[in-house]
């Protein structure tokens, strides 16, 4: 007989979605200790698990996975073979409707016009800014930018200015972070242009002193200048996303976190690992977080799903806590499926935002 953990292991499924699947009476155990309710399994019992990852993997419903695994031993494999060309079929449909519904979107694209983002990539602007608030800024939201080739325009920071503020933006879909610093010598509108990340790193390495620095920005050309030292380039050719509608957020509960103990929480207790936690191709570790009635955060256990618990990209929330650059930080919930907010107690101008992973599996 094997644990639930060597069952975990050797099946390439979680804990969680051993215990899941039992629940839902897809996988159940050979035998349940009826003291500790603790699972153990047949070593035959492996190889349905595994099957059972690939289907969920290939995206098949239980119901049909149910009568996968049913079948899957009988001499006759006509209804496995049909169940899974049925399911083939639904993909390869839902396939063919998305690319023609993505079709259609394409085209109202290419013949839309947007004057408002034009007018904001026009206007030549030279201001002078704070060096260490510019600094600061940058920090607080290099981690958040995309290295994704597919998407461009996200693989750089946005240098949004309206009156005396400077709010630099990055985003790379799964997380976004903004901050803020302060500027004079602008008395036109808003404009904004989205800086590379090697020229933003640049930008970086010249602000060490507490002078303040002279930014230029027109509709293609960015240029900071300190001393008798620049670092200059062309922006890139493509418009932000409006970040300005993904931080309207609702209030929810908030939790005050020493950073540094709640770090190695995190770098320490338990995640939930499973072949199905990807983004872009790549494979993370999970955190799951619940906030008790006196506003303290904990770390949950695998196998532990409250449906009011936050799960996030552990390393991604080590990311942003890092760039929060306090001791103390606040986390703010709210809904399951809303994104993680993190700021700074003295400064609601510079935050984080974490979108949640769904606790399914």
């Amino acid at each position: 007989m094997r644990s639930i953990g060597e069952m975990a292991r050797d099946s390439g499924l979680s804990v969680s979605a051993l215990r899941f699947y039992d629940r839902a009476g897809v996988l159940v155990p050979a035998w349940v200790d009826p003291v500790s309710g603790y699972r153990w399994y047949d070593p035959e019992q492996c190889q349905e698990a595994r099957l059972l990852a690939r289907l969920r993997r290939a995206g098949m419903p239980l119901a049909d996975i149910r009568l996968v695994l049913a079948g899957w031993s009988s001499a006759d494999t006509d209804l496995v073979r049909g169940l899974l060309q049925a399911h083939l079929r639904r993909l390869e449909l839902g396939l063919s409707d998305a690319r023609s519904e993505f079709s259609a979107l394409r085209a109202v694209l290419d013949h839309r016009e947007n004057p408002m983002t034009s007018s904001l990539r026009t206007a030549m602007t030279r201001l002078s800014v704070s060096a260490p608030e510019l600094a600061a800024a940058l920090d607080a939201v290099r981690f958040a930018a995309s290295t994704d080739p597919e998407l461009p325009m996200l693989g750089g920071v946005l240098f949004d200015i309206e009156g005396e503020d400077l709010r630099v933006v990055a985003t790379d879909r799964y997380r976004m972070a903004v901050a803020r610093a302060r500027t004079a010598g602008h008395g036109a509108g808003r404009v904004q242009v989205t800086v590379p990340l090697p020229l933003a790193d640049a930008m970086r390495a010249l602000l060490g002193g507490e002078e303040p620095v002279q930014l230029t920005l027109d509709s293609n050309r960015v240029a900071l200048e300190t001393g008798d030292r620049q670092a200059a380039g062309h922006c890139l050719d493509h418009d932000f996303p409006d970040y300005r509608r993904l931080v309207r957020l609702p209030t929810g509960r908030r939790a005050l976190l020493d950073v540094a103990a709640f770090r190695k929480s995190l770098a320490t207790g338990p995640v939930r690992a499973s072949e199905v936690r990807k983004q872009d191709g790549a494979s993370y570790d999970l955190s799951v977080l619940q906030v008790a009635d006196d506003g303290t955060v904990a770390l949950c256990e695998d196998g532990d799903d409250d449906q009011d618990h936050i799960a996030v990209n552990r390393e991604f929330l080590l990311q942003a806590l890092a760039a929060g650059a306090r001791d103390e930080l606040i986390l703010e919930f709210g809904a399951p499926t809303a994104p993680l907010v993190i700021h700074r107690p003295d400064d609601e101008h510079t935050f984080s935002l974490l979108m949640p992973v769904r606790l399914e599996d």
